[in-house]
């Protein structure tokens, strides 16, 4: 989210200091530790519900996924099966692939043996996600679907697999295939309306979303969910139904017809300016084309939900950069500010993966300030007032409530922690603290296995460094 110039709307700063505190105290929700995957956002603004910390869309299609071992099929090769099941029983996850891959040719190709090797590699796979993510387990759910191509258990694990890890596996043909193994899981359809949504095809992408909500049953929060994001995405398809888009290499830019055409060239020509450099200084480039919506002025915070303070916003369930553009033409540096910096949002959740991980929005936004090479005025004229900071672990959920003056001061802090987390251990360091992130680890395990420092200790010594700045 793009923060607007609020010299006009600093209060005093023991006003602010009151309503963050009464925020904190009051009505900062509470939220579970989980990921929602398709709102799985690097931009929380609006979110139906909470998404970084609330109950995964996927999990109720996650509720059954191992496979029965506990009778191996008889065999002339029983007693060999059956030690790889103890293994994997035991967690001697490494030797019980090992035996795996050395299996003959003649377990492989048996009738009865065939399928429970089947089941032993996805309940290896099982273990390894536990321990390592998906970006090992996919592996071995891949070569369970080879050896049994109509097993939707299999291929429901396989997609999850596939959906954390951006694999482009997870494509029309893999879903359809699994929409058919399972009929009545609503997640087949999630993925495909995710899909659908990436190729602009919002109608279709809708309807995906009307079959999943016809298949969840007895989970009012994924009902919920899915209630919000069609509402989302039907609202989405009448505003942009009217507008004109136009492609470069790497974005579609939409936008009113009867607006002043000449913002989306420059919009474009920022955005691919954007694409180059943030690029090559994050190390990483989006693996698809990036919608950017224009919208009039008047109609931005409606239909987006966005806070009022807020002059751009990225929206992850839609894939969407979306920005007001009246007059945008009259002042380029306001518009390559806002674009450049809902840029990163968008290279962060591609980055991170549909899941998302665990990103905390006071890095989320930090890492936009600081690699969009964001210039605030407003927030240098802060650093000189009186300040009360507010913890990082207050600011790591959803923004969108805050008042205008608390939002300044979180703004400040994102920016002064994360220049300070980049100065102190560096890009390629950041990058390995993502990389846990998105497997799902908390901002304080990922801290203390990549850098080598508590939460704690990196709030004290962040803060002292930001002290020092002030005086």
């Amino acid at each position: 989210m793009y923060r607007r110039n609020i010299k006009h709307i600093l209060i005093p700063l023991a006003v602010g200091l009151a309503l963050v505190i009464a925020y904190n105290l009051f009505f900062k929700p509470v939220l579970p530790p989980q990921t929602m995957p398709l709102t799985e956002t690097v931009e929380l603004v609006a979110p139906p519900p909470a998404p970084s910390r609330s109950r995964s869309p996927e999990s109720e299609a996650k509720s059954v996924r191992g496979l029965d071992q506990s009778v191996v099929p008889p065999t002339p090769h029983e007693n060999l099966l059956e030690s790889i099941r103890d293994e994997i029983e035991k967690q001697n996850l490494s030797l019980a692939e090992t035996k795996l891959h050395e299996l003959p040719a003649t377990v492989l190709s048996h009738a009865k043996s065939r399928p429970f090797v089947a089941a032993l590699w996805n309940n290896l796979g099982l273990q390894q996600e536990r321990l390592n993510g998906t970006q090992v387990s996919v592996k071995a759910f891949k070569r369970a679907a080879d050896l049994d191509n109509s097993n939707p258990v299999i291929f429901m694990n396989l997609a999850h697999a596939y959906w954390a890890q951006r694999d482009h596996a997870l494509n029309a043909a893999f879903l359809t295939k699994l929409m058919k193994l399972a009929p009545e899981e609503p997640f087949p359809h999630l993925a495909m309306a995710d899909l659908l949504q990436d190729q602009d095809e919002l109608e279709e992408a809708a309807k995906h979303l009307r079959h999943a909500s016809d298949r969840v049953q007895q989970d009012p929060a994924l009902r919920s969910y899915l209630a919000a994001v069609t509402t989302k995405i039907d609202r989405t398809q009448s505003v942009e139904s009217r507008m004109t888009a136009k492609s470069s290499a790497h974005f579609i830019v939409k936008f009113d017809g009867e607006e002043d055409q000449n913002t989306w060239m420059t919009a474009l020509e920022i955005l691919e300016d954007a694409y180059r450099e943030i690029g090559q200084k994050f190390g990483h480039f989006p693996s698809k084309s990036i919608v950017v919506v224009l919208h009039a002025k008047d109609s931005f915070q409606g239909a987006t939900g966005s806070p009022a303070w807020a002059d751009g916003l990225y929206d992850p369930s839609l894939g969407r950069i979306q920005i007001p553009t009246q007059g945008a033409t009259m002042d380029r540096k306001w518009l390559s500010n806002v674009l450049r910096h809902e840029y990163v949002h968008a290279l962060l959740h591609d980055r991170l993966g549909i899941s998302g991980g665990t990103l905390p929005t006071w890095l989320n936004e930090g890492l936009a300030m600081q690699l969009a090479g964001d210039v605030w005025p407003e927030l240098d004229q802060a650093m000189q007032g009186e300040i009360t900071v507010i913890p990082l672990t207050y600011l790591e959920g959803p923004w969108s409530a805050l008042p205008a003056s608390a939002a300044t001061v979180a703004y400040l802090e994102a920016n002064s922690a994360t220049h300070y987390l980049i100065e102190r251990w560096g890009m390629a360091r950041v990058n390995e603290l993502l990389s846990a992130l998105q497997a799902k680890s908390s901002i304080a395990v990922a801290l203390q296995n990549k850098l080598f420092v508590s939460y704690e200790q990196f709030h004290r010594q962040w803060l002292e460094s930001f002290e020092q700045n002030r005086s």
